[in-house]
């Protein structure tokens, strides 16, 4: 079990490290005014980060051999397509909102868009803490966009559109991933991403080539940089790396960090104004998305109930029983009291 902490642990470290690179993907942008329109920047960050995680991944071959099967094929295209469609539309919610309420908006729509696309593809059941979550987070949401909750004025609509709909493929890419790893155990992980990454940039070619005169300025090479090496190829091996040992529910919790250094980079870099009102937004989305996390740390694989189709036993569960067999039992008065097989039998 103390491996199992110990893995989990180190998953949800990566997870939250990747989250805080990603959170500077914004105020990065802002800052370097880099004349790069957003589909181009994020084709060339998807490109560089791709092929920087390709040569660094290892396993190609294997990776490559595994995903043969038909099913992966369809999960890796559809994080390629999510991967690219997100970076689009977060740039342009960046420039169009600001970093800071692009990055809350987008996460706060996350968990809402990932309990439905968890739902339709493996088939999982959203309950009571999902209700929570999405509910807060949406109410926070609404706190953010109202014209006296930012300084200055009301949100821009197109912006805030943009920033949904990049919650919705971050969503689509993170129930995928975990699918694709959880069904092809074969595939590196960060070999998957690099993949991903790099077909992901395809559709953003014509983009990109009619942009490349903006590549010769000191401010986009020192901005894609950054975002292709350190918020792209780091992030992302670190995110895939960790998914595997990481709930979902826990991914989604640790991701309360992307907003969170985005806000904060947002007010003390960029001089961004939050109001009362998106104040209190923010903390009600953070309040909504770490609810959802609340029943998976209590009792043991608490984590690990949120996904019940997955193979093997609950974390920390006893080993089973068979039938006719009676459980070993301690010599020591009470020390049965609260054995495992005091339980109802069909209780999870």
């Amino acid at each position: 079990m103390s491996v199992r902490r110990n893995e989990a642990g180190a998953g949800a470290g990566m997870v939250l490290g990747a989250a805080v690179l990603w959170g500077t993907v914004g105020p990065a942008r802002v800052l370097a005014d880099a004349p790069l329109s957003s589909a181009a920047l994020g084709g060339w960050r998807l490109l560089v980060g791709g092929l920087v995680l390709w040569l660094v991944a290892g396993r190609r071959a294997a990776t490559l051999r595994a995903l043969r099967d038909r099913r992966a094929l369809g999960a890796l295209l559809g994080c390629a397509l999510a991967t690219g469609l997100y970076q689009v539309t977060f740039l342009l919610s960046v420039a169009r909102t600001g970093a800071g309420l692009a990055t809350v908006v987008a996460l706060g729509t996350a968990p809402a868009a990932t309990g439905l696309a968890a739902r339709a593809v493996g088939g999982e059941r959203v309950g009571a803490a999902w209700a929570a979550s999405t509910a807060g987070s949406v109410l926070g949401c609404v706190l953010l966009l109202v014209p006296g909750g930012r300084a200055g004025g009301g949100a821009d609509g197109a912006g805030v559109v943009c920033a949904v709909v990049s919650g919705v493929c971050y969503a689509l890419y993170t129930v995928l991933a975990k699918r694709l790893i959880e069904t092809v155990p074969a595939a590196h992980p960060p070999a998957v991403s690099a993949l991903a990454l790099t077909v992901g940039a395809l559709p953003l070619v014509p983009w990109m080539a009619a942009g490349s005169r903006g590549l010769g300025h000191a401010s986009s090479a020192l901005l894609l940089g950054w975002l292709g090496l350190v918020a792209t190829a780091l992030a992302y091996w670190l995110f895939s790396t960790g998914l595997r040992g990481v709930g979902a529910g826990v991914v989604g919790t640790l991701s309360l960090a992307e907003p969170l250094a985005a806000a904060l980079l947002g007010v003390l870099l960029l001089h961004e104004r939050l109001g009362a009102t998106a104040w209190c937004g923010c903390v009600l989305v953070f309040a909504g998305l770490a609810a959802a996390s609340l029943p998976a740390g209590r009792g043991r694989g608490g984590g690990a109930r949120m996904h019940g189709r997955g193979p093997g036993r609950t974390a920390g569960a006893p080993p089973p029983v068979s039938r006719g067999t009676s459980p070993p039992r301690s010599s020591c008065p009470g020390a049965n009291a609260g054995s495992p097989s005091g339980r109802s039998p069909g209780r999870r």
